[in-house]
C-alpha cells in the first residue's frame, strides 16, 4: 500500500508541477502582451497626431476602436491588492473571455498573505481550470464563473461558482468524484493537500447546473 500512495503522490506531483507551468506560461503571456502595448504606445499616438494633421478624424476614430479592441484582450481586470492573486486570476479571466465565458468578479485582499505563491497559484489555477472545463460543455449564452474574496478577520475567503452541464453530483467518502478521466482528479486531491497543509477550510456543492466551491485559509 505504501508503495502504491508513493506512485499516486508521485503522479499528482508530476501532473501539478506541469499544471504550474501552464499558468505561469499565461500570466506571462498576459504581461508579455501588456509590455508589447505599451512598447508601441508612443507610434499609436504619432499615427493618430498624422491623422488629426491631415483632418482625417474619421480614421482617428477607426484607428482609437481598432487600439479598444487591441486592449481590451490584455486588460488587467481584477486588482485585488495582492501580487500573485491579481495574476494568476487575470490570466485565468483573461482565458475563460477569449473562451466566450462570462465572468463576474468581485475580490479585495488589501494585504500581503502568508500562503505561498505557489499554494495560490495551484487552489487558483486549478479551481479557474475547473471552472472553464465546466462551461465548455454549455452553450455560449449559458456559460457563467463568479468569483469572489475577501479577508474575513485573519481569513481569506474564497468563493468560486460556475455553471454546469451536470445534474447534481453525489459524494463518495466526502469527495466529489471527476468523470473525466484519471488525471483529472489529481487538481481535486492536490487543492485538498493544500488547504489541509495550511489548516483551512473547503466546502463542495453540486446542484443541479451549478457547482459551488467555498475556501477559508487562515493568514
Amino acid at each position: 500500500m505504501k508503495l502504491i500512495s508513493k506512485m499516486i503522490d508521485k503522479r499528482i506531483a508530476a501532473y501539478q508541477n506541469d499544471l504550474i507551468g501552464v499558468h505561469y506560461a499565461e500570466v506571462e503571456n498576459m504581461y508579455r502582451q501588456i509590455r508589447g502595448w505599451r512598447h508601441d504606445y508612443s507610434n499609436h499616438i504619432q499615427v493618430m497626431k498624422g491623422y488629426a494633421d491631415s483632418g482625417d478624424l474619421d480614421a482617428v476614430i477607426k484607428y482609437l476602436d481598432e487600439l479598444d479592441i487591441d486592449l481590451q484582450t490584455v486588460d488587467v481586470i481584477i486588482k485585488t491588492g495582492n501580487k500573485m492573486t491579481d495574476s494568476i486570476l487575470n490570466s485565468k479571466i483573461s482565458l475563460a473571455n477569449s473562451k466566450n465565458i462570462k465572468v463576474t468578479a468581485d475580490a479585495n485582499i488589501a494585504m500581503e498573505l502568508n500562503t505561498s505563491q505557489i499554494d495560490l497559484c495551484i487552489i487558483i489555477g486549478n479551481l479557474m481550470d475547473n471552472a472553464i472545463e465546466a462551461c465548455l460543455e454549455l452553450p455560449e449564452e449559458e456559460r457563467m464563473i463568479r468569483i469572489f474574496m475577501e479577508m474575513k478577520n485573519t481569513q481569506l475567503y474564497m468563493s468560486f461558482l460556475n455553471t454546469t452541464a451536470s445534474i447534481k453530483q453525489k459524494k463518495q467518502n466526502g469527495r466529489f468524484l471527476t468523470t473525466k478521466g484519471r488525471d483529472h482528479g489529481f487538481g481535486l486531491i492536490r487543492i485538498d493537500n493544500v488547504i489541509e497543509r495550511n489548516n483551512g477550510y473547503i466546502n463542495r456543492n453540486s446542484e443541479e447546473g451549478v457547482f459551488t466551491t467555498e475556501i477559508l485559509l487562515p493568514q
